[in-house]
């Protein structure tokens, strides 16, 4: 067998695969089951209602954490004991 036609087979080969692959790319991309990435916008009433729950979240922690400052200075243990 001759290795210069083997060589010339293989590359032919090669150009037909690349060829077939770049078109299922190209397919691919098209017709992709999630086209779009990326956040997601919120209409001002989501952005209101996200902001309420917040607010009333962080509300809520600043009070635990005060009401857990103040435990720790007149409940805590004595010290060395």
């Amino acid at each position: 067998m001759d290795i210069f036609k083997a060589i010339q087979e293989l590359q032919d080969e090669k150009q037909r695969l690349d060829e077939v692959i770049t078109r299922l790319e190209i397919l691919a991309n098209q017709t992709s089951p999630h086209p779009r990435r990326g956040r997601k916008f919120m209409t001002a009433e989501e952005r209101r209602a996200v902001s309420e729950r917040m607010r009333e979240y962080w509300a809520a922690r600043k009070k635990q954490a005060k009401s857990s400052a103040s435990k720790a200075k007149t409940g805590g243990a004595a010290p060395g004991a």
